[in-house]
């Protein structure tokens, strides 16, 4: 399978812009459907955040990046999810089609 980001480059650099903004230095990649190239216009873009270590993202601060999100002008919903926080059986799938967006610190 050939992974490709179904992203828009302005959208992009919004999200990318706002995530270095409330979590310096994370990873952040993108999975699911905008990935496999089975999304649309209207899909959802799915990014898992890695911190530094892989420990746990503060609450607060995910909390900040959720809200940015969802106030921004980008047209459809991001989910970001702490990798931390999912479990294991979900880290496999990610592992196996994913793009990272960011590379971290």
């Amino acid at each position: 399978m050939t992974l490709q980001l179904d992203l828009q480059p302005r959208h992009r650099e919004q999200i990318e812009h706002l995530l270095h903004e409330h979590l310096p230095g994370v990873a952040v990649w993108a999975y699911g459907s905008r990935v496999t190239g089975r999304g649309h216009e209207g899909s959802d873009l799915d990014l898992v955040l890695r911190g530094p270590g892989l420990a746990p993202l503060p609450v607060d601060a995910l909390s900040n990046v959720e809200e940015a999100l969802r106030e921004s002008t980008i047209p459809f919903l991001v989910e970001a999810r702490d990798w931390a926080r999912l479990p294991e059986s979900f880290h496999q799938e990610i592992e196996r089609a994913h793009i990272v967006m960011l590379a971290g610190n």
